[in-house]
């Protein structure tokens, strides 16, 4: 459901002349009796019209130009079609007063409901600058449509993504997203219940953001029970992208030939650049897997393996970079403090130099 910046005058503008076309055409209705129908019957059947004519002009306004061009086309070779086509019944049939002529209906709303749905499906290929005259000046923006998966939602970096403007195009939300965010979010496990909660926030900080389109869209596949295969399914259907941080979805989604934009991956990208050489300044938190290593983590989640840090956990040292290791899952940096040239920091960020002494040792 695209967001609408109209203003509040022209809605309600619009909204008069809407409820004035409902009224006049029960008005009419009730006076001239289509049908022979009595006056409260014909009112009510204008009424019905009055309503389906204005909820059709409500879902014609969000259809793009060419896609108007298609469906009328379409529907003019539909009918055509489908004159032909009683020609022949019309030869080939015993006459029938019921008979053909129910053919001869069948035969025009048939292929005049094809011809609009074929036709509109494939105007989207006109093109119109071609056209030269009024047509010419027409815009052909390309549509980008990004599908959002349930982990990428409860993450909510995706918020924060958008309102700097990098994200582009249509965001698309499935149905079938939106039931599971709601059973997380009324999920007996306080834990569940809370990230499910988390991610319906996010959306509605989504869908408040006046610059961006966001789409829900009703599309599922009953026949496909995983959610992660239905994402993929609809990304295949509408030839769009799925953004997401889940690893394992990212993988499968390749292998089907369907465009991912990991929010992993992109964070890792805007990591700062660490060379082997340079010195950093790190927290040793605990000890490592491998014999005499420290193990602390930068502000951003990165971790740093550092050699003979093991007897300096909870201090503040300076270590020099020997390699960085970049995997799908993120960056790893790899350290070596030496004691004889790197400093050792307490909590408190005063620090002192560690002599070549070897009855020095490291700090306690």
């Amino acid at each position: 459901m695209p967001l609408s910046s109209r203003g509040n005058g022209d809605v309600n503008d619009l909204l008069f002349v809407r409820v004035f076309f409902v009224l006049l055409t029960l008005v009419t209705a009730f006076f001239l009796k289509p049908f022979g129908m009595a006056a409260p019957m014909a009112a009510l059947l204008g009424l019905a019209a009055g309503i389906g004519i204005v909820v059709f002009e409500i879902r014609l306004k969000e259809v793009s130009l060419k896609r108007l061009i298609g469906a009328a086309v379409g529907s003019v070779l539909g009918i055509f079609g489908a004159y032909l086509i009683t020609l022949v019944l019309r030869q080939a049939l015993p006459h029938d007063a019921s008979t053909v002529p129910f053919l001869q209906l069948g035969v025009l709303f048939l292929m005049t409901y094809v011809g609009l749905i074929v036709g509109a499906n494939k105007g989207d290929m006109l093109n119109l600058a071609a056209l030269g005259g009024v047509f010419g000046s027409e815009k052909m923006p390309k549509h980008s449509f990004k599908i959002l998966d349930t982990s990428v939602i409860i993450d909510g970096r995706i918020a924060d993504i958008v309102e700097t403007g990098f994200v582009d195009g249509t965001l698309v939300i499935p149905q079938f997203v939106l039931r599971e965010l709601q059973l997380v979010a009324d999920s007996a496990d306080s834990m569940k219940r809370n990230r499910g909660r988390r991610g319906l926030d996010i959306l509605q900080r989504i869908q408040k953001m006046t610059d961006l389109h966001v789409q829900i869209v009703e599309d599922d596949f009953p026949q496909v029970r995983e959610v992660d295969m239905k994402l993929i399914e609809l990304a295949k259907l509408y030839n769009c992208k799925i953004v997401t941080n889940d690893f394992n979805l990212n993988k499968v989604a390749q292998l089907h030939g369907v465009e991912v934009l990991n929010i992993n991956q992109l964070a890792n990208a805007l990591k700062p650049v660490v060379l082997p050489g340079e010195i950093m300044r790190v927290f040793i938190l605990k000890e490592g897997k491998e014999y005499n290593q420290g193990v602390a983590y930068l502000d951003d989640g990165t971790m740093v393996v550092v050699d003979n840090a093991k007897r300096l956990i909870s201090k503040t040292i300076d270590i020099s970079v020997t390699s960085v290791l970049q995997t799908t899952a993120g960056k790893m940096i790899f350290g070596k403090h030496d004691e004889r040239t790197h400093t050792v920091h307490d909590k408190g960020g005063a620090g002192r130099e560690q002599h070549s002494s070897a009855a020095a040792g490291p700090p306690q």
